[in-house]
């Protein structure tokens, strides 16, 4: 049979090791840690400006339109708008011409058409 010997110092030694490794590797679990944190917090940072600059421009978009909804009216007229109007000019212009037709006959002056 084998005996199994305890070596104090030899698991003293073990146990130390051990722990300088583990606290070697928390120490670089938390540097990675850090530095990711720190790139998430610049990422978002970036990301905060990207989308306060993006609510700024569709801000001055939708400004934009609404400055355009309100000139619309006052700038352009519809098409439907014109040719009524050009029709009230036109017939206004036709009665014009049949009262002057009119005067011309009664006066004896030949009318040209």
């Amino acid at each position: 049979m084998m005996e199994v010997v305890l070596d104090w110092k030899a698991i003293s030694v073990f146990v130390a090791l051990l722990g300088a490794w583990s606290g070697f590797l928390i120490m670089v679990i938390r540097g990675l840690l850090t530095r990711v944190s720190r790139d998430l917090d610049v990422r978002l940072d970036r990301l905060a400006n990207a989308q306060e600059k993006d609510t700024n421009e569709w801000r001055r978009v939708e400004r934009e339109l609404m400055e355009l909804r309100a000139d619309l009216p006052v700038l352009y007229v519809r098409r439907e708008d014109y040719i009524r109007g050009q029709s009230v000019i036109e017939a206004k212009l036709d009665s014009l011409a049949l009262k002057l037709e009119n005067v011309q006959l009664k006066k004896g002056v030949p009318h040209e058409s």
